[in-house]
Order: C-alpha cells, then structure tokens, then sequence
C-alpha cells in the first residue's frame, strides 16, 4: 500500500469525524435555537413587574409554564450531546442557560422574596446541579452570572416601584442584594467575564441606595412593620 494511500485513509477519517461533529453542532443550534426563543418569551411576560404590581402573580405562573417547555428542550440538549463532550459544546448554551438562572431566580425572588439556590434552579431545567467531569449539568459560573443579571434588574425595579408608589420594595429589594453583594465579596473569582459582571454590581447597589436614601430623606419609608417579611 502505498503512502499516498494511507494519507487518503487517514484524512478521509478525519472528514467524516468533521462532518459527524458539524451534523451534531447543527442539532444542538437547532435546539438552542427553540429553548433561547423561550426564554426571551419569558423576559417579555416578566416585564411586567415593571409596571403592574397586580400582573405580578399572573406572570409568574405563566413563565412557570415556559420553563417546562424550556425543561423539555434542555432534555432534548441532554441526549443529544455525548457525556463526555459538554464543555466542548458549552457554548452554545452558555449565554441562554445564564438567561434561565436570571429568569427562574427574579421569578422565585418574586414569588417568595428569596434566593433560588443553585440545585432549585437546575431541577427546574431539569439538569444535574452537581459538577461533573462528565455529562450535562448546570455550571456554577453560569448560576451565579444569573444572579448577578438579577441584581441588575432588582436595582431598575426598585426605582419603578418607587414611580407607582410601592416604597417597601426597595427596602426589601435592598435587604436582599445587600445580602447577594456580601456573599459574593466571598468568593475568590478567576473567571474574567464573571468577575466582570461583578464588577458592575457595584453600580447596581449603589442605584439601590440612592433610591432609599430618597425616601428617606422624603419622609417615604414605611414604618418597619409595614415591610414585607420574605421568608
């Protein structure tokens, strides 16, 4: 057999690896695709917040039903990426997965006053919270990017809750990103858009405390038994 054979065999390997892994990144995309739809569905209803205290409870149950969807597609994800091949295709996720802890903690938030833990946040999706070498799980750096994206938008709500009136939600919403900023102060974070965003979430407290200062220095606040207790 001659050598320019072999090479011929070698390389025409190599192909139809490069064309299996392309067939299995256009599933992936495919999938993605229809689970990140989702979830820019789910942002839309949860604007609400914004505007409408009585619309509160009503989006919350409506994007709980989105994330079903959403826990459907990632099943999808889940069988269709080999185990040993997730961070290989991690980013395909990264970002709408980072979207869905933001999403699912505001909701939470919004429905207990309290923080979603990391294993809450990967049953809804229905994925695996434990870090793994091997097989499709919710990654740490992605949970806590979503908790920073929801300190952000804690920081816009405080204000508008303010401009319809509603002067115990920044207090509450304050309590808890106070309590958010110091764990964070916690961690020793090497990832570099992670501790990026954490940068910013300086600006997102400071936001946050010149809106309870107002109020305060206007006479706003309620008496504090007249804050609601989030349990």
């Amino acid at each position: 057999m001659s050598d320019n054979h072999v090479v011929n065999i070698i390389f025409s390997d190599f192909q139809k690896k490069l064309d299996e892994e392309q067939e299995l990144r256009e599933v992936i995309r495919t999938i993605c695709k229809e689970v990140d739809q989702i979830s820019r569905e789910a942002t839309t209803v949860l604007q609400v917040i914004h505007h409408n205290e009585a619309g509160i409870a009503p989006a919350c149950l409506k994007v709980r039903e989105l994330y079903e969807k959403a826990r459907e597609g990632y099943s999808r994800l889940k069988d269709a990426v080999p185990a040993t091949d997730y961070y290989k295709y991690q980013d395909h996720w990264r970002f709408m997965t980072q979207r869905y802890c933001y999403l699912i903690s505001l909701t939470i938030w919004l429905e207990k006053g309290i923080l979603a833990k990391h294993e809450t946040v990967a049953e809804i999706l229905g994925i695996s919270a434990v870090e793994e070498k091997e097989g499709f799980h919710l990654d740490i750096e992605e949970y806590l990017v979503g908790l920073l994206q929801l300190c952000t938008e804690l920081a816009r709500l405080a204000v508008n809750s303010v401009t319809r009136g509603d002067y115990a939600r920044p207090l509450q919403i304050s309590k808890f990103v106070m309590e958010l900023n110091a764990g964070f102060r916690l961690l020793n974070l090497k990832n570099d858009h992670l501790r990026k965003r954490f940068d910013a979430l300086k600006y997102d407290v400071k936001k946050i405390e010149e809106v309870v200062y107002d109020l305060s220095i206007r006479g706003l606040l309620p008496k504090t038994e007249e804050i609601p207790v989030t349990s």
